[in-house]
């Protein structure tokens, strides 16, 4: 999955949608991760809630903190790991096949206004709760923040004296970048780049979101000299990458916001979910991906729970 979809959402509901959900699943690859719960909360007991996941390592740890709130606030909740992109997960709401995912705040009103040119925090949040589709709800942002950021070594860095992405244009022409395809589309990707930096590359590579490892394999062989990473990823300290900053404003807000249907998650989840926003900061999403994509191979799973207790929302 990638958190940039950008497909067009409107689609039609009920059984046809689905058909629509299980065929973009079939097609990429795995079997379908709708037919049957891959993991599950502490038994709470209490209304059964589905949490769904996109089909990256942050998401698939948010989907299993989420749910082990819920369990702990007393809904039976069970979690559907992995399920696609954007455009997939989301009908799964919409038809009732999951009842919560985790979202960033930026890139859903992105997917659900396509015409929107707010990238603030706040804007975007006073934006969101009108462009939900019926029936589906967004609660309490965090304050964690997972957004694309253009990165370059250190080398590349020194050698082209970049310290900002408007470094960049006096030599971007020669140049090559590794994005997600959806890059070459998004207003914060390659027509911003050109629009607010006066920045086209020599060469453009695209990569999955999901396969973020050959994006970051291409930069350091230098295969490629800058790429979108996205800032969460444990990968930029450990390479010592350089995050070029924007001061264009370029790349919007990303902040960590569950979404809901709203008729399956009562008063209780609601208040939980609130409460793990409120908890939940952008160190500790590189903290969770550290510990799951590191050395360490944490199942999110248990990293999810250590969270949870850490946190004080379990015992």
């Amino acid at each position: 999955m990638n958190k940039n979809s950008t497909s067009t959402r409107r689609g039609f509901l009920g059984a046809a949608a689905g058909l629509s959900v299980a065929f973009a699943i079939t097609a990429c690859g795995g079997g379908d991760p709708l037919a049957q719960n891959t993991s599950s909360g502490a038994a709470g007991g209490g209304e059964a809630v589905v949490v769904g996941s996109a089909n990256f390592p942050e998401n698939a740890i948010l989907a299993e903190i989420y749910a082990g709130a819920l369990s702990a606030a007393g809904m039976d909740a069970t979690t559907r790991l992995n399920i696609g992109a954007r455009e997939v997960y989301l009908k799964a709401l919409e038809d009732g096949s999951i009842d919560v995912v985790p979202e960033y705040t930026g890139n859903l009103l992105g997917y659900l206004d396509a015409s929107n040119t707010v990238v603030d925090g706040a804007g975007i949040l006073a934006a969101l709760p009108a462009k939900m589709p019926a029936g589906i709800s967004v609660l309490d942002a965090s304050s964690a923040e997972d957004k694309d950021a253009i990165v370059v070594t250190a080398e590349t860095a020194a050698k082209y004296k970049l310290k900002s992405i408007a470094d960049l244009t006096p030599v971007c022409s020669e140049l090559t970048l590794a994005a997600p395809s959806e890059f070459q589309t998004r207003p914060y990707g390659l027509p911003g780049l050109k629009k607010l930096y006066d920045c086209v590359p020599k060469d453009f590579k695209a990569f999955s979101a999901s396969s973020e490892a050959l994006n970051l394999k291409a930069l350091l062989n230098d295969e490629v000299q800058f790429a979108d990473i996205f800032t969460t990823s444990p990968e930029i300290t450990a390479n010592k990458l350089v995050v070029l900053q924007d001061p264009k404003s370029m790349i919007g807000a990303q902040q960590v916001i569950p979404i809901i249907k709203t008729d399956k998650v009562n008063e209780a989840g609601q208040k939980a979910l609130n409460n793990v926003s409120k908890q939940l900061t952008t160190e500790d999403l590189i903290a969770l991906r550290t510990q799951v994509e590191g050395d360490q191979k944490m199942d999110p799973k248990a990293a999810a729970a250590q969270w949870l207790k850490d946190k004080g929302i379990t015992k």
